[in-house]
């Protein structure tokens, strides 16, 4: 979240980048609520003191009467302050950050292309989209995914399984070579853990399977899990960032995200991915905004698949995000670009929720900025290695960067 004192000093700011961001809210409510809420704590505190006051010595009747009211007015004031804060607090969770002045302003088509990378592959015979593909090289099965557990989700076989490993292998060696600290999370993580980083874990518009009678959900990406690894932590970052390679299931409701664009493995409830997250001072948040979107452009590199860099516009940005570059490949399926990584800088809007702070050399706290983005997953990048190396007989050949872990240079038909 943001600082309410910034709120209330630069409140057109806020109001523009409301506007700039698509989000409604009504920002007088929220700096009325704050000035209540500051009158009823001065209150409170003021009553504290007169109580302790009145507490030394040998108090009278007349004295213990009086402070008994005063007890009975503090108890009446707290919670009448309970109901404030948490309409409050609603509105302050509800605010999102600032947004980077070089951001482009906008919706979802007015992302800006920073660096385009290779081209479309061009195929001498009628290219076919990975489920197709797929299918037919007995690598998915959808049709009993969809049996067994529901739609949209999926079985994987044969030398998929392979693929699959071999492509978090990769991914492994090359983040680990950057400084990423391997780490596996779990699936599941607390409500307050996913509220802190952003997500909202209940209520109609989830994207979460939150855990009936619990106040547990499914993760959704290890930037839920890995941000909140620290939480209610002082880092010690006098030696440079700390930074993490979360493994990871993913669970997504995918909620109305339906449709041509979401075919096959494009948008599904299940997959594995390998998140990368840094927590860092807030004088370098900019430099390893632009650190993890090298080692993103590394790792599609290396597997030779044409990819663009897109900076995403402000009204597309999820609420956490300053600003966030993502990474497209070319996909046959859509005859374009689709968002195979992203990397995003929070700023401090996830730790000030999560209380995560570093020692200064004077000796005070700050809070920590926090950045996160996707190495790789077990669905998209499958699909556009199947799309973008896809062979006249219906085979996928392996990018060579991969062979070494795949054990095998091409998935081919049978016959």
């Amino acid at each position: 979240m943001l600082d309410i004192k910034y709120i209330r000093e630069h409140a057109e700011i806020i109001r523009e980048n409301l506007k700039n961001r698509g989000v409604v809210l009504v920002l007088d409510k929220l700096l009325s609520l704050d000035h209540e809420r500051r009158n009823y704590i001065n209150q409170i505190e003021e009553m504290r003191a007169q109580r302790n006051q009145g507490s030394k010595g040998k108090p009278s009747d007349e004295d213990i009467a009086k402070m008994r009211q005063v007890g009975d007015d503090i108890t009446r004031l707290e919670k009448e302050l309970a109901t404030i804060e948490a309409d409050y607090n609603k509105l302050m969770m509800a605010v999102p950050n600032l947004t980077h002045p070089e951001a482009p302003i906008g919706t979802e088509v007015d992302f800006k292309v920073l660096e385009t990378n290779g081209q479309p592959p061009e195929f001498d015979f009628k290219p076919k989209d990975h489920e197709e593909l797929m299918t037919a090289l007995d690598l998915i099965d959808f049709e009993r995914g969809t049996k067994v557990t529901g739609n949209k989700f999926f079985f994987v076989k044969n030398k998929l399984v392979q693929l699959n490993h071999a492509l978090i292998q990769y991914g492994m060696d090359i983040v680990s070579k950057h400084g990423f600290k391997l780490i596996e999370t779990p699936d599941l993580a607390k409500d307050s853990i996913l509220e802190g980083i952003g997500f909202n874990p209940r209520g109609p518009e989830t994207q979460v399977y939150s855990i009936q009678d619990s106040d547990l959900s499914l993760i959704g990406t290890a930037e839920i899990t890995v941000g909140g690894y620290h939480a209610n932590e002082i880092l010690d970052l006098s030696k440079g960032p700390i930074k993490y390679a979360g493994i990871s299931h993913c669970f997504r409701t995918e909620a109305g995200a339906y449709g041509k664009t979401s075919k096959g493995l494009y948008r599904i409830h299940q997959f594995t991915k390998l998140e990368l997250f840094i927590f860092c001072k807030p004088e370098e948040s900019e430099i390893m905004h632009n650190h993890i979107c090298e080692v993103e452009k590394e790792l599609i590199s290396g597997l030779e698949i044409p990819y663009r860099v897109i900076d995403i516009a402000s009204g597309d940005l999820g609420g956490p995000a300053y600003r966030k570059f993502d990474i497209e490949a070319w996909m046959t399926m859509k005859n374009d670009y689709g968002e195979i990584t992203s990397a995003s800088n929070c700023t401090d809007y996830q730790a000030r929720r999560l209380n995560i702070r570093y020692r200064q050399e004077n000796g005070e706290t700050e809070f920590v900025h926090t950045l996160n983005g996707t190495a790789l997953n077990n669905s998209r990048w499958p699909l556009i290695i199947a799309e973008n190396f896809q062979t006249k007989d219906g085979g996928i050949k392996i990018p060579k960067l991969l062979q070494k872990y795949t054990g095998f240079k091409e998935i081919k038909p049978q016959k």
